[in-house]
């Protein structure tokens, strides 16, 4: 069993030459992972002493902490009488939560957003709503939609409405599906598995994140036979760690594809999510090769990016928990990819035309790209997904025939769904939906969300009069609006010769 030790014990040890911490009712002593932890050693020593199991939960899957430590780490259990009172917060409150919405009042993503930034902790609201710098992308990403305009039709028996499509030749029964979106646990303990839940509920797809906080086999469990999963795939520093990952979720029948996530090579600058952290000991960003820590921080040199972090000695938790690799390339990483799964490849964060031309070279390895720009969470000012849907459409139309585009980022309405899959998209994501679908509500909170949009698409596709996903077409949008802010430049290998002046020249004739 062990000692058991009070709270003011405990308090003793708050330094890195003797470092403790609790964690589910036991005592750990951590001294000598301190400097090993890869996300720094900041973080544990910001709860050193103290109960660290609200902070430490919601972000590790289960079975982290054991393969983190040797058992000898646990040196005993804790006094609970003794640990310090903790406050309500006011979601806790009986009186403030019968002041709140219920999901049945939320009528939009903006009801259910407001109801989640109520009810989840300041971290959680801090993660999820972060993006990079000035959030011009974010916004730009929801904003975008509003300048396409519906060009409705009438006189048609609009008495059926079908949202049913398919992802990769897989039935689904409405074309929006959850983008990896991590550390669901954060905002509610159903986490991933509840959006999966609710996913089941309304036959979409999930793509779970490489950082979700809970187990692949537990966010499956209970999955319908016939359900689609894809698993997102953060090649990692320790690429064994990568390849063991792959070989586990290929085992899983639902996951169906790997999605190769290539937009956040280094973490973007989150501001909310770093003056967030400061304030109650949250440090969540990607983890790179290239940069580690806060994106505010460098160094002199003009060759370093960043202030280094000690990544330890190969423990299991720095293999877990270390930095993505940022040295993919289309001629070494695909190759190894092909050599360690047969399921298809998608590839998310694509934000160029050449680069989905590019993709579909490589068909049918890759058999879809999700355009995205991280949900505005990279590069700030990077073009909102449906510019390059656009692009693709006035560069390459061709690679509308070798793979699918999917698109993500700012899908508030029902209608912009229907506004993307007239535009040729196949698929539409949604990430901060569901996440604040669960803080909202949990799994209940997530089905809402599904709720609500599929509702709105089936009102816009009658108003359309269209009965069915495959009948939108581009004669459905008006999007010259949009279409006057894309990409109007020399597009790649037309730089020679005159060749692009000669090519519009030839389009203008037509």
């Amino acid at each position: 069993m062990g000692k058991v030790y009070t709270y003011e014990e405990v308090q003793q040890h708050r330094s890195a030459e003797s470092c403790w911490v609790i964690l589910y009712g036991n005592v750990y002593d951590v001294t000598t992972f301190v400097p090993e932890h890869p996300g720094g050693s900041r973080i544990i020593l910001q709860l050193a002493g103290q109960d660290a199991t609200e902070e430490y939960d919601p972000i590790h899957p289960p079975g982290t902490l054991e393969e983190a430590l040797p058992a000898s780490a646990k040196i005993g259990t804790i006094d609970e009488s003794t640990l310090p009172a903790v406050e309500k917060a006011p979601a806790d409150d009986p009186a403030v939560e019968e002041s709140l919405m219920t999901l049945d009042d939320c009528l939009n993503m903006d009801d259910i957003e407001k109801l989640a930034t109520q009810k989840m902790s300041k971290k959680a609201w801090a993660y999820y709503y972060s993006a990079g710098d000035d959030l011009i992308s974010k916004r730009l990403n929801n904003t975008v939609y509003r300048n396409i305009l519906l060009r409705p039709r009438v006189f048609h028996d609009v008495t059926k409405c079908d949202t049913s499509s398919t992802l990769l030749g897989n039935k689904v029964n409405i074309p929006l599906f959850v983008s990896p979106a991590a550390m669901a646990r954060l905002g509610h303990p159903d986490g991933e598995h509840g959006i999966a839940q609710a996913c089941r509920t309304y036959g979409a797809c999930q793509i779970i994140s490489n950082n979700a906080s809970q187990t692949p086999e537990q966010i499956c469990a209970g999955a319908a036979p016939d359900q689609i999963f894809g698993w997102q795939l953060y090649v990692n520093m320790d690429i064994k760690k990568s390849e063991d990952m792959i070989r586990r979720v290929s085992k899983i029948p639902q996951i169906k594809f790997i999605v190769l996530t290539l937009d956040a090579p280094v973490p973007g600058k989150r501001e909310d999510d770093e003056r967030e952290g400061k304030n109650v000991g949250a440090n969540l960003p990607v983890r790179s090769a290239a940069q580690e820590g806060s994106s505010s921080t460098t160094t002199p040199s003009p060759t370093a990016a960043s202030v280094p972090t000690k990544q330890g000695s190969g423990s299991v938790a720095a293999a877990m928990f270390a930095g993505t690799a940022c040295d993919l390339t289309w001629h070494t990483t695909l190759p190894w990819l092909a050599a360690q799964t047969s399921l298809p490849i998608v590839l998310k964060g694509v934000q160029t035309h050449e680069d989905v031309e590019l993709a579909a070279r490589f068909a049918p390895q890759i058999q879809a790209v999700i355009l995205s720009n991280h949900g505005g969470r990279s590069a700030d000012t990077s073009p909102p997904s449906i510019h390059t849907l656009l692009e693709c459409k006035k560069f390459c139309p061709h690679v509308f025939d070798s793979l699918e585009l999917w698109v993500d980022g700012g899908i508030k309405r029902g209608t912009d769904i229907v506004k993307a899959l007239a535009l040729g998209a196949k698929g539409v994501g949604m990430g901060r939906n569901a996440l604040f679908g669960l803080g909202a509500g949990g799994t209940a909170g997530v089905e809402r969300v599904f709720e609500i949009l599929k509702a709105e698409m089936e009102t816009a596709m009658r108003l359309l009069c269209v009965g069915e996903i495959g009948q939108l077409n581009a004669r459905h949008v008006n999007a010259r609006a949009v279409e006057r802010d894309i990409f109007d430049g020399v597009p790649q290998g037309y730089e020679e010769a005159g060749l692009w002046a000669k090519a519009k020249k030839r389009a203008s004739k037509l």
